[in-house]
């Protein structure tokens, strides 16, 4: 059965996602750092797919990604191409962005979430070799990251690319993910995992406070600061975190917005940010500011439910890539289904005719 804890998580990520594009408050980057979280999640999934189905599973998640940025766009690629994007054989990647897709300057803010499933796309390939690397050498390996992370940000290789800086901050998230899958995070004793966790965020809490970007202390503007911040954060959320939330469906409607919320995540990721660039005029406009807690609050409403909207038009894609039988609103049988304890902590298994785990968006949420 699924992890709902996992499954919890992912929901808490997904919703701060949305309403950090909605608000742009840096607090919230620092009290939930979804971005690692998300990316842990994936590569524990990722690890769990490999023991399943070994290198096909890469495969299996690709199919489960992306149709959902098919839909999305056979939508926005002919609108940017009809206001001055222009065709090149670049436009190709909005089929398969193994680099950054093209987009003009409307898109190129209203699809800027597009760089996630690039990274994603990578740290999937990536992970036939890691995980054989991690499971001889599992230290080495998952410092490997940050070790390039901190020559990266030291100066000692300040031209970087963008893509090397985010391998350095997330790939060693993903890894956290593979340690979480063999449960090696739950059997860290505490007088490691404790003393480790106080000064990475120690560390990682002075380099933020020290170094804070156009945006004060936000962790997207600060890449070191975020890694440390982030693996201390997973490390007590995956490592000490209960092995199941069974509380989570005591309340049904609770449970039924927990689960749809994690079967529609990539729908959700990939459209939220359209809505508030687009509103973002509208809502100026007519007073809803930034400044006014009402006019953010009204801000956060609009856009869930214009996201609710196109996620029943056009979420049922990601049944049809998982290869379920697609369902406006999923989870109705599942209450009636569900028996026995959720499943352990050591990875987010899904019964063997759904396949892989529902984010690509399970694995796929940013901000």
């Amino acid at each position: 059965m699924r992890n709902r804890y996992l499954d919890l998580l992912r929901f808490l990520a997904i919703v701060r996602v949305v309403v950090y594009h909605v608000t742009g408050l840096a607090s919230l980057t620092l009290v939930f750092p979804a971005m690692s979280v998300m990316f842990a999640l994936a590569g524990s999934l990722m690890a769990a797919s490999l023991d399943r189905s070994g290198p096909t599973a890469v495969l299996r998640r690709l199919r489960r990604l992306l149709p959902s940025l098919w839909v999305l766009a056979a939508v926005f690629v002919p609108a940017m191409l009809l206001t001055g994007l222009p065709l090149t054989p670049r436009v190709l990647l909005w089929l398969f962005p193994v680099a950054d897709p093209p987009a003009n300057g409307w898109g190129a803010l209203a699809l800027s979430p597009i760089w996630y499933l690039r990274d994603y796309l990578w740290f999937v390939f990536a992970s036939p070799i890691a995980l054989w690397l991690f499971r001889r050498a599992p230290l080495p390996t998952l410092l490997t990251p940050y070790v390039l992370l901190v020559v990266i940000e030291s100066g000692i290789w300040p031209d970087a690319p963008g893509p090397f800086r985010e391998f350095g901050l997330y790939f060693g998230a993903w890894m956290l993910g593979f340690a979480h899958h063999a449960g090696m995070l739950r059997r860290l004793a505490n007088r490691v995992l404790v003393p480790a966790v106080l000064l990475l965020a120690a560390v990682g809490g002075a380099w933020i406070l020290t170094h804070p970007g156009p945006r004060g202390f936000d962790l997207n503007d600060n890449h070191l600061g975020n890694a440390l911040w982030s693996l201390a954060f997973i490390l007590v959320v995956l490592g000490r975190g209960p092995s199941g939330a069974a509380w989570v469906d005591r309340n049904a409607l609770f449970g039924r917005v927990v689960t749809v919320l994690n079967r529609r995540a990539l729908t959700i990721y990939l459209w939220h940010m359209p809505f508030v660039v687009g509103l973002t005029p509208l809502f100026d406009g007519v007073g809803w500011s930034h400044e006014d807690p009402r006019g953010l609050a009204i801000r956060v409403v609009l856009v869930f439910a214009l996201v609710g909207v196109v996620t029943l038009a056009v979420g049922w894609v990601e049944d049809l890539a998982a290869r379920r039988r697609p369902e406006l609103l999923p989870g109705g049988r599942r209450a009636a289904t569900r028996t026995g304890p959720p499943s352990s902590s050591t990875g987010n298994r899904v019964p063997a005719q759904r396949g892989a785990p529902e984010s690509a968006t399970a694995e796929v949420t940013a901000g």
